[in-house]
């Protein structure tokens, strides 16, 4: 257990958020308890209220920071199909993020820290789509880009979640996630079909 005297400035916070994640990751968020981060973290009763001052400020503050990594994450991505399998990826890599950010009834939904950092994220996913028709590809008839966007962030999301539910155990059987989201999207849209514009200036 880590003494309340190593930390300082923000490594208190980060702490608290750290031993949070733990306990996402193994039990869900529905197990957090203050006292018990606390006591995880080495800390004061009194810490965690202090800095998150309630269960769903602490919630909140583990979603802002997920759409802050899942943002960097897809920033600069070659295209629509990478920023998916870059979304896979994170999903992977931080599975107790990906649990709360996508859980409205358990954050404080005005936070202006959150309200940014989806922005961000947002931001990268919207990106991927307008790639679509700034490098000349079209959409189908009725489709628009908000629309499309919607298709692929479902794709992406439903493949995420059925993998850290750990429904496609069997079927990815130990192969690195993003490679098989990118076989998934070349069974949907067909395996020789063109990459984006993006894509094609990286090969």
């Amino acid at each position: 257990m880590t003494s309340r005297s190593t930390y300082h400035h923000g490594g208190l916070r980060q702490a608290v958020l750290d031993a949070a994640l733990d306990v996402i990751a193994a039990d869900g968020p529905g197990a957090l308890s203050l006292r018990d981060l606390a006591r995880r973290a080495g800390v004061s009763h009194a810490a965690p209220a202090h800095h998150f001052k309630d269960r769903t400020g602490l919630l909140t503050a583990i979603a802002a920071q997920g759409y802050d990594l899942l943002a960097r994450a897809l920033a600069d991505a070659a295209g629509l199909r990478e920023r998916g399998v870059r979304y896979v990826r994170f999903a992977a890599g931080h599975p107790a993020h990906f649990q709360v950010m996508f859980r409205p009834e358990l954050l404080r939904a005005d936070d202006p820290a959150l309200l940014a950092a989806k922005e961000r994220a947002s931001a990268e996913l919207r990106a991927g789509v307008a790639e679509l028709t700034e490098d000349g590809d079209t959409l189908p008839d009725g489709i628009d880009t908000r629309t499309a966007g919607i298709a692929a962030w479902s794709l992406a999301h439903g493949f995420a979640t059925l993998l850290l539910t750990h429904n496609l155990d069997e079927p990815v059987a130990g192969r690195e996630p993003g490679e098989v989201f990118r076989s998934l999207t070349g069974v949907m849209f067909g395996a020789d079909a063109p990459p984006t514009g993006a894509e094609q200036r990286d090969g």
